[in-house]
């Protein structure tokens, strides 16, 4: 064999892994853009499985880094509701047991804010811990007791839950009140409160926060309170309860879980 035949024949593994990187980065330049750049290796990763598409975590890992394909980082939880009130407390019933094994067995709450030129932005939210799914939500320029009335009421009206559903929160003043109580009460579901200072007793819904921050709110200005709203709707109804993959549920979409929910239902 000819000398520079031999190098010709020698380089061509290295071509042909160069083309395959680059066909490879190409899909999962999509995969992170389809994911409003959130993702990180183990989604993609998930998503490229489903595709047919092998690839090792190491050489999945340097392509993201090569091309800069970084997901956001979480940031450290802040309180925002405030405990030092006189309204009764309800008692932990969850007990930091966040599993559940139908829909509308127990729901978390919490509320958190978003930074605006304009001010504050209050956020209500209502997850059910069966399928992770935000089923209530309210956005606010003030945190009052409407704001999470507001968030339980689209909550019943979504999940239509029958009676014995215990709802948790932590003690704030807005989940404490006795409107929101009465709320409760008048449509059987028990409240469940964490016990004071403990964030942990409420991780779920904390969680849900940090994910939203994280994939949508850090690194990003919003000039109005309107122009926040728009972006968390979308994000909470098109992407998060819709085609985010959830480590909790496998990596499953909420609408994948809950479809191969029906089907055990109607095995």
């Amino acid at each position: 064999m000819h000398r520079s035949a031999y190098y010709d024949w020698l380089s061509r593994p290295i071509t042909m892994r160069r083309q395959e990187d680059q066909e490879l980065t190409e899909i999962i330049k999509q995969i992170f853009q389809e994911s409003r750049q959130t993702y990180g290796h183990r989604r993609i990763k998930k998503v490229l499985k489903r595709k047919g598409i092998k690839c090792s975590n190491r050489r999945l890992a340097r392509l993201m880094k090569e091309n800069g394909l970084i997901s956001r980082l979480k940031r450290k939880y802040k309180a925002t509701t405030n405990s030092n009130h006189g309204y009764p407390v309800a008692p932990n019933l969850l007990e930091k047991d966040f599993n559940a094994e139908r829909p509308n067995q127990k729901w978390v709450g919490d509320i958190t804010y978003i930074p605006t030129d304009e001010g504050r932005l209050y956020l209500a939210a209502v997850e059910d811990l069966f399928h992770k799914k935000v089923i209530g939500w309210t956005l606010d320029s003030r945190m009052t007791k409407q704001l999470t009335i507001d968030a339980i009421e689209q909550a019943i009206m979504k999940g239509k839950p029958a009676q014995g559903l215990i709802f948790h929160s932590d003690r704030g003043s807005q989940y404490a009140a006795y409107a929101y109580q009465d709320k409760l009460v008048s449509n059987g579901i028990w409240q469940s409160m964490s016990a004071k200072g403990d964030c942990y007793d409420n991780a779920c819904m904390e969680s849900f926060f940090a994910t939203l921050k994280k994939e949508l709110i850090h690194g990003r200005r919003f000039r109005t309170r309107d122009e926040a709203k728009l972006m968390i709707i979308d994000y909470i109804e098109t992407f998060y309860n819709a085609k985010r993959l959830h480590s909790a549920l496998g990596y499953m979409s909420l609408i994948e879980f809950e479809r191969h929910y029906r089907k055990s239902l109607a095995a």
